[in-house]
């Protein structure tokens, strides 16, 4: 694992590396869906529909994933500077202050997260029902060919193995959320007992940077061995899930090239294919969909650190009178200044990714499949699996990273 690489996820919730393989990853999915309607016009346009309405809804994330840069942005630029200056002049209404106006700031998100999470929950129930409608067609003319059930079996195989692979991944995220809260735990009592890491612990919320600042301080021994036990737990938990999403990734590979096959079969046999790839776009449309109830949540909780904050250091008239406090209290928010810098780049990034998915991605729609000869519809079938072959699980890679920068303006 490079250093650059631990540095963006360590500063980074997963939030941001997990978006975008769904967001890329969705107008392929249609595109696939997409051919394999050709020659049945009535479900060619339902299908368009839901795409048009998926490509309106990623620039409306695109928007909100540039409105939580702004804030963050704006947290470096103003919160942080205005705090310095609240605690050199022991100003604490001044702090107060500017604390009331970033928890107003990160309410504005919340609410605009929540609204754009209803909106895709209204949106993930129209595709839904344009599965729907490409079955209940299907159902009505589907005839039962050898080749064909051998086709579907293959892909019924490969998605027992997603199946399995995804139950592995759910009980180490469940492992990894016990384990950081017990770590939260441990880095809460360590700065219970030094002020420096109150402070600090008040103004970062990323993990990472807290344990590596616990690991170069002087803090009980017992203390430091339990916060680095649990830190190389959560590190080989993280490798684990790393190695499953990568296998998870492969298996969608195969089920994707399988699949397809199995559509290009059905429609030589003049039949629907099933609309697994639809299935699909629900899949990734419900993950983001999930991703932006994580992103509400970590607003929410940057709001009541920032209110603990508030409560615990500013109540008082003369909050931080010790010279040597102010010098921790001053040293913790320019290290805070860092990482929300990084944070604030990661959403740029994952921004980017929106933009481009709601501008390009969805060309594919301005020629119906249905006019394709067969020798151009399957250079158009090549062409969406090189591309889905060329996303990765984990956007932070040196190969992702260069293949996006490429697309990205």
């Amino acid at each position: 694992m490079s250093q650059s690489k631990e540095l963006v996820i360590a500063n980074s919730p997963d939030f941001v590396t997990e978006l975008l393989p769904s967001a890329r990853r969705t107008a392929l999915l249609y595109h696939l869906a997409y051919l394999g309607l050709a020659k049945f016009p009535n479900l060619e346009r339902i299908l368009r529909e839901r795409a048009v309405e998926s490509q309106l809804l990623f620039g409306s994330s695109e928007a909100l994933l540039l409105k939580c840069a702004a804030t963050s942005k704006n947290l470096v630029t103003t919160l942080l500077p205005a705090l310095k200056v609240a605690v050199e002049k022991d100003k604490s209404i001044l702090a107060i202050r500017s604390v009331e106006k970033a928890r107003a700031w990160i309410t504005e998100i919340v609410d605009k997260v929540e609204q754009m999470e209803q909106r895709y929950e209204k949106h993930i129930d129209s595709v839904g029902t344009c599965t729907n409608d490409v079955n209940k067609v299907k159902a009505d003319t589907e005839e039962i060919f050898q080749e064909i059930q051998a086709l579907k079996e293959a892909v019924l195989k490969e998605e027992n193995k997603l199946k399995k692979n995804s139950e592995e991944i759910k009980q180490i995220d469940e492992m990894i959320a016990l384990k950081n809260q017990e770590l939260h735990n441990y880095i809460r009592e360590a700065s219970r007992k030094r002020k420096r890491w109150g402070f600090f612990t008040a103004l970062v919320p990323f993990v990472g940077p807290l344990v590596n600042a616990i690991f170069g301080s002087k803090i009980d021994a017992g203390l430091a061995e339990k916060i680095r036990a649990l830190s190389n737990e959560l590190s080989q938990l993280s490798n684990d899930k790393s190695n499953l999403k990568n296998l998870e990734w492969s298996i969608h590979v195969r089920l994707t090239d399988k699949q397809l096959e199995l559509a290009r079969k059905t429609i030589e046999k003049k039949l629907i294919p099933n609309p697994v790839h639809l299935e699909d776009v629900h899949t990734c449309l419900s993950r983001i969909q999930q991703i932006l109830i994580q992103i509400k949540m970590f607003w929410e909780s940057v709001s009541v650190m920032l209110e603990t904050l508030k409560e615990e250091t500013f109540a008082n008239e003369h909050f931080i009178e010790d010279s040597e406090m102010k010098d921790i209290f001053l040293e913790s928010i320019t290290t805070a200044q860092k990482h929300w810098k990084v944070f604030g780049e990661s959403c740029l990034y994952a921004k980017g990714i929106f933009s481009l998915q709601s501008k390009n991605a969805y060309k594919f729609l301005e020629i119906s499949p249905s006019s394709l000869s067969p020798d151009e519809w399957k250079e158009h079938y090549n062409a969406v699996i090189v591309e889905l072959n060329k996303i990765s699980p984990d956007p932070f890679t040196p190969k992702a990273r260069a293949a996006i920068s490429n697309v990205v303006p």
